[in-house]
Formats: C-alpha cells, sequence, structure tokens
C-alpha cells in the first residue's frame, strides 16, 4: 500500500467523487456507486426482486428520481434537486402541482435550530413527497403559488448490493459491513465506504488468515436480505465490524457485539488501548447501525461497529453541513490503520496446547536463546517464550498471553511462531 497520507488523500478523492449521487435504499444511485467501488476492486453485485420475502421484511419498490424543484411565480427554482439531492424526501412519490405556500409548508422539512442547513429525511415505507431546504430560505419565502415538481418513478424493481470477497488461508469469514443508501453525506457513510474499499485494497496485497467478505448494501434492508439469503452459511461467519462515520475528527469508538467479549470486541479494545489513541468503548446497544442485524438474537454474530464520532453525535449528522470539507484525509487513513492493526491481530491470534508441559522445556538445546541472541529485545522476547509456553493449555489464546504479559502482541506472535517451528506447541 502506499504511504498513510497518499491513501488517505485517495480516499477522500473517492469521497468527493461518489458525494453528487443520489443514494437511496433502491435504484440506480445504489448501482452507479458500486460502478464506481468496483473500479478500485472487483465486485459480485446481486439484484433482489421487489416482492422478495427477506426474514420478517419485503424487498420494496425501486425508487429512482431524474429532477425535482420547487419554483416561485417567476420560475425561479427555490428548491432544486440539482443542487443536492438532500432536497428531496428520499422515496418521494411523484408530484406536478402549483399549491399555496400555506399547503407546501405541510411538506416542508428544515432544522430551526441549524437555520442554515438542509436536513437529511426520507420516507422509504409511506407514500409521502417533501423537500428539504434550509430554515432561513423557507423564511424568505413570500406568500403566493408555488410549482412543485419532483419527477420520479416508484415501481417493481431490484434492491441491489454487492460483496467483495479476498480469500483467506481457511474458510471462516471476517464480515466487513458499510451502508451505502445515504445520498450526499460525506461521513454517514461515504467515508465508511471509502475506508471498506481501501481496506479491500490492502488486504489482498497479503494472505491473511481468514476470508475476509466485504458487503457494500443499504441499511438495514440490505444486511436483512444478505442475512437472508446467507442463512444456511452464517456459521462460517466468526467475526465481524460495521464501518460507519470514518472520516470525521473525532476519536475513534468501538461499539461491542451484542456478546460483549467476541474475540473481535477483545482485538479491538486491545488495539486501541496498545495504540494510545484517544478512543472509546461502548457496549452493545440495538439501535445504530448494521450491527444490530448481525446481532439479532437469532444470529447472535460477533460483529461490533467502528466509527469515530458516533451516529447523531456530532451537529452535521444527516445534514449539508455533512460535507466532503467535514471529512479528512488524516482522519479515514487512521479509521484504515486501526481496521489493518486489528485484522492483523485477529489473523495471529490462536490457541496453542504446549506438547511439553511437565516443567519448562529447556530451550537452549532446541537453539531458542541462541535465535534471540542478536536481538535488541532479547529478554523482551525471551519472557514472551515463557508466558507463551505457560499459558498454552488449551484455553487461553495469544491475546489473553498478551494482556496477562503486559507484552506487545507481536513479541508474543513472534514466540509462538519460533515455539511452533522448534515443536514445542501446537494450535
Amino acid at each position: 500500500m502506499a504511504p498513510v497520507t497518499v491513501v488517505g488523500e485517495e480516499m477522500h478523492a473517492l469521497v468527493e467523487r461518489m458525494y453528487p449521487l443520489c443514494r437511496s435504499i433502491t435504484g440506480d444511485g445504489v448501482r452507479a456507486t458500486l460502478d464506481i467501488v468496483g473500479e478500485y476492486v472487483p465486485l459480485q453485485v446481486h439484484e433482489v426482486p421487489t416482492g422478495t420475502q427477506v426474514l420478517d421484511w419485503t424487498v420494496p419498490q425501486e425508487w429512482n428520481i431524474r429532477d425535482a424543484y420547487v419554483a416561485d411565480s417567476t420560475g425561479r427554482r427555490v428548491v432544486d434537486f440539482a443542487a443536492s439531492s438532500l432536497h428531496v424526501l428520499g422515496y418521494s412519490v411523484p408530484v406536478s402541482a402549483t399549491v399555496p405556500l400555506s399547503e407546501l409548508r405541510g411538506h416542508l422539512h428544515t432544522l430551526p435550530e441549524q437555520p442554515e442547513l438542509v436536513p437529511y429525511r426520507t420516507s422509504y415505507y409511506k407514500p409521502e413527497w417533501g423537500f428539504c431546504l434550509a430554515q432561513e430560505t423557507l423564511d424568505a419565502l413570500p406568500d403566493g403559488e408555488y410549482e412543485v415538481r419532483i419527477d420520479s418513478t416508484l415501481a417493481n424493481g431490484h434492491l441491489t448490493y454487492a460483496e467483495h470477497v479476498v480469500p483467506g488461508r481457511v474458510a471462516d469469514e471476517v464480515i466487513v459491513s458499510c451502508h451505502v443508501c445515504h445520498p450526499s453525506l460525506a461521513n454517514d457513510n461515504l467515508a465508511g465506504i471509502a475506508v471498506a474499499t481501501f481496506l479491500a485494497r490492502a488486504l489482498a496485497e497479503e494472505t491473511p488468515y481468514y476470508t475476509y467478505r466485504f458487503l457494500f448494501a443499504p441499511g438495514t434492508i440490505g444486511a436483512i436480505t444478505w442475512l437472508a439469503r446467507n442463512k444456511e452459511r452464517i456459521d462460517r461467519v466468526k467475526h465481524g465490524v460495521v464501518l460507519a462515520c470514518a472520516g470525521d475528527r473525532g476519536s475513534l469508538t468501538y461499539k461491542r457485539s451484542r456478546r460483549g467479549d467476541a474475540e473481535i470486541d477483545r482485538v479491538m479494545r486491545h488495539v486501541l488501548e496498545a495504540s494510545e489513541r484517544p478512543h472509546r468503548i461502548v457496549g452493545f446497544t440495538p439501535y445504530g447501525y448494521d450491527e444490530r442485524q448481525f446481532c439479532s438474537p437469532g444470529f447472535d454474530l460477533g460483529v461490533g461497529s467502528l466509527t469515530r464520532t458516533p451516529y447523531a453525535g456530532y451537529p452535521e449528522y444527516h445534514t449539508s453541513a455533512d460535507n466532503p470539507d467535514f471529512v479528512s484525509p488524516e482522519a479515514m487513513a487512521d479509521t484504515l490503520a486501526v481496521c489493518r492493526e486489528a485484522f492483523a491481530v485477529l489473523d495471529r491470534n490462536r490457541r496453542y496446547l504446549n506438547l511439553s508441559p511437565y516443567g519448562e522445556p529447556q530451550l537452549g538445546r532446541r537453539g531458542l536463546y541462541d535465535a534471540l541472541g542478536g536481538r535488541s529485545d532479547t529478554k523482551q522476547a525471551q519472557m514472551a517464550m515463557l508466558w507463551v509456553l505457560n499459558l498454552s493449555d488449551g484455553e487461553h489464546d495469544l491475546l489473553d498471553v498478551a494482556e496477562r504479559s503486559g507484552l506487545p502482541f507481536d513479541t508474543v506472535a513472534a514466540a509462538a511462531d519460533a515455539l511452533g517451528a522448534a515443536g514445542l506447541i501446537k494450535a
């Protein structure tokens, strides 16, 4: 991979490129977004027809939009979809009418407490139409008649999602999920898409232990659809992370899985603490992003969520202020780095069994001490060997060893490699 600064800039450029597209839970905006991602990593795209039963849900009709506006009596567009996809209530049914401002107000959405910003609003499962605009724009509108036009279609079609798989040495999988249903919102969740894309590229340059499955899907209904279509093979999923809000300048937040002590929860806590990055670890709640689908009680997968500032935790959330200027290359590069560090630990973490458990085996005659002679951390490496031998009882993994000994995980893993090569432990 390129240096972190370059990767950060490349991810930011990807965010800027995807930003103008009007995405929703279905439609051509999702496909166009996946086409762009597909230029970076090969994707397997899935189209699931309207009406398909997916667990307790049904795939909805497909929504597409070409144009929308509110025009005053002079024909001037006072609200214009062409200026921002946020200006239309997501999933608005088509409308073409002339209405007085008093009637139009019932279809307008603003943020009175943030009068200069345009909100993000949707109406996925209730037929409705509407526009989103700044409160200060609404306040400046004079009474009178306004032309309203939403050139959209809501018809039978498909729900679209995509997967990218990085093959590992084993079939057991790690899921990395991000949602692709939000329109012009850079942090929520274009930054997540960018980090997932570049993480996939980085892993493809390695030979990971686990198979990594990247899921690019609309929020909620997309994850539910994937789970419904993969129910028979869900036991392969051993770990997972949902990426969202990955590019703001806040510190990192990891939300634990429903289990609370899944291996990915332990790995993320260890990596964040060992790195001394400012961070928060929070408990699971059944509200948020798609971790709540993967962690629903019937599946109860070991899937957590990694964000910077969590959803609804920053004033720009779901507003026009969540634009490319709000996310930084440095923050996205840092999120990517944490994912890579965490997966490096996850890939090397094993339980071992000491094959010479009665007393301490003689390391010198096996050449293990000699192998440490030129190292600057000889004493630390020696202690790591002793700790690995002592805790290789089939019950403790290398992460346990690192945390109990206070030694770096890489040192512990290197000790395990040496001991394994000497025939003293086996996984």
